[in-house]
């Protein structure tokens, strides 16, 4: 019997809609019309302006600041599902409250495995989603999880640099898999920098495992926050005599004074992604953009293609 495909569309929430223009403009099918009605008191109301009765619907919103985006992302998924959409998919380029996947002290919540319980309950059918702060976070879920990796995007972009010496190097110990995975493509060293934390988003001291003299290094992360551990990090590896200094982060968050603290900082460049978008704009920052890769992901989960084929750099 020959697969049938029900009609695509894609929507885009508020807080992400420049990504979403250029996945479906790579897609090759506009985005769906919503209006947001939004009250005095902060309340807001998203409606489809279009059936979506029948469709296979995909909600393209990052969860930054979560209050809002995640919120107007489970109203979306409700609303989608109460029109009869056959099959709804959550695109969360970026997946907010990652960072609290555990309990590492008593008595905090497990934010990751909250949104999980919150989308699926909402009634999403899948997620599709890119360099989570933990991969064992997919198993957060019971349904479908597309995983896509940023170094598809990622790799071809530091091999055009040419980087003679080049060496991968984590920021903290655990980034160190992350690192080591990315090193695999250029047949790399890694490199660790060890730091210990007073509290969160601050840094009491640093220090290097590993050669860097004369070395072309490449921090690799997922999260670039306040930018303090990068920075702090190119600096100590110039220190330790390298030749240049660059961090790649998929996702660029750049709260507090993060813009300031990358302009200031030893760093050739901050390579991200079009995940969250920026405030502002930086002459160190180079943004590389995701939508090609989703939107080929979109077409093959339509398809019932394969998604591990979009994993080949």
């Amino acid at each position: 019997m020959p697969l049938q495909f029900n009609p695509v569309k894609l929507f885009a929430g508020s807080g992400t809609k420049d990504l979403a223009h250029k996945i479906a403009e790579s897609y090759g099918k506009p985005l769906g019309n919503v209006t947001l009605s939004k009250f005095s008191d902060g309340e807001f109301q998203p409606s489809y302006d279009e059936t979506v009765r029948g469709c296979d619907v995909f909600l393209i919103q990052s969860t930054y600041q979560p209050s809002d985006n995640l919120m107007e992302l489970l109203l979306m998924i409700d609303a989608a599902k109460r029109a009869s959409a056959h099959y709804i998919t959550a695109v969360v380029p970026y997946y907010g409250l990652a960072r609290q996947d555990r309990k590492d002290k008593p008595r905090v919540a497990i934010g990751a495995k909250l949104v999980a319980n919150l989308l699926k309950s909402a009634g999403i059918h899948r997620i599709m989603t890119m360099d989570l702060h933990a991969a064992q976070i997919q198993g957060f879920f019971d349904i479908p999880v597309d995983h896509l990796d940023g170094s598809v995007i990622f790799v071809p972009y530091i091999k055009s640099l040419g980087l003679e010496n080049l060496t991968i190097a984590s920021p903290d110990m655990g980034g160190s898999y992350r690192a080591r995975t990315f090193a695999k493509f250029f047949n790399a060293e890694v490199v660790i920098c060890d730091k210990r934390r007073k509290r969160a988003n601050e840094i009491e001291s640093m220090s290097i495992i590993g050669d860097v003299k004369d070395l072309d290094v490449v921090l690799m992360d997922d999260i670039c926050d306040t930018a303090g551990t990068l920075a702090k990090a190119a600096a100590l590896i110039m220190e330790k005599g390298a030749r240049s200094v660059r961090a790649v982060c998929t996702h660029p968050v750049l709260s507090g004074k993060a813009y300031e603290t990358i302009e200031n900082s030893m760093l050739t460049e901050l390579i991200v992604t079009d995940t969250i978008p920026l405030k502002q704009q930086s002459s160190k920052i180079r943004v590389l953009s995701t939508a090609p890769l989703f939107a080929k992901a979109i077409a093959n989960v339509n398809e019932h293609g394969s998604i591990s084929d979009l994993f080949n750099v």
